[in-house]
């Protein structure tokens, strides 16, 4: 029964583990990036049916600081990266979904960051849905306000969040030596029980065996009552 119970437990691992691969989870952009470095842009939109079958392309737009409208500034489709505004022209990469037309990571990197580059980042998904009998066209898109700065600076919830971290370990360690103090103290008191019974019950056996064979002594009265039932089985032959 146990056998059966760990395979249907493998089985039903394995299951969750295939419906967790590739996975998606919308997490926002950074938005502060240093000159001279280079920064990814994220643009994250999952699908809310994984299991339909789709295909996307992307496009990115840019607004710089002052100005009114967006430029495009770059393309991806099955064909590839395509680089629209000579401004990004050989700083520009693609860092989203890879290998495959259905694309919910549209992020891009961006290679030597200058100041220039600070303003309002649009991304755009095309993607067409195929159902069994119909196909339906969705457009997502999401923003990214960048500024560029000249050195990096570390915000209050960043600050707490490693602090906090760096606790969460401390702690964790703690309880766990705790836990290795305790097993250990419970594992030697007990291989010190197994000991001395073991120790005791040698004691016992040794001592049963090299015991000496007492002759058996018959009391006074025991050697008389035998002398009469000798002499009455005498007696009665006779």
């Amino acid at each position: 029964m146990s056998a059966v119970r760990l395979l249907l437990l493998s089985l039903l691992c394995a299951l969750f583990v295939s419906l967790s691969h590739g996975a998606c989870a919308e997490v926002d952009s950074d938005t502060e990036a240093v000159a001279g470095k280079g920064f990814k842009l994220g643009c994250i939109s999952c699908k809310m049916r994984p299991e339909v079958e789709a295909s996307a392309t992307v496009d990115w737009y840019f607004k710089a600081k002052g100005e009114a409208d967006f430029a495009h500034i770059y393309n991806y489709d099955e064909e590839g990266q395509h680089v629209v505004d000579e401004r990004f022209e050989d700083r520009v990469d693609w860092s989203g979904s890879k290998q495959s037309q259905d694309i919910q990571d549209a992020s891009i990197y961006l290679f030597n960051v200058t100041f220039n580059d600070s303003g309002t980042y649009r991304c755009f998904f095309h993607r067409l849905l195929t159902y069994e009998f119909y196909e339906y066209q969705t457009v997502v898109s999401k923003v990214v306000h960048l500024t560029v700065v000249a050195k990096a600076t570390r915000g209050t919830a960043s600050i707490v969040s490693e602090v906090m971290m760096y606790v969460s370990i401390i702690g964790l360690q703690a309880w766990l030596y705790i836990e290795m103090v305790y097993c250990y103290r419970k594992i030697s008191a007990a291989g010190e029980e197994a000991l001395r019974e073991s120790a005791n019950s040698s004691g016992a056996i040794y001592r049963l065996a090299s015991s000496p064979i007492r002759p058996l002594v018959l009391h006074e009265d025991t050697r008389k009552m035998y002398s009469i039932s000798e002499s009455l089985l005498f007696l009665l032959q006779c």
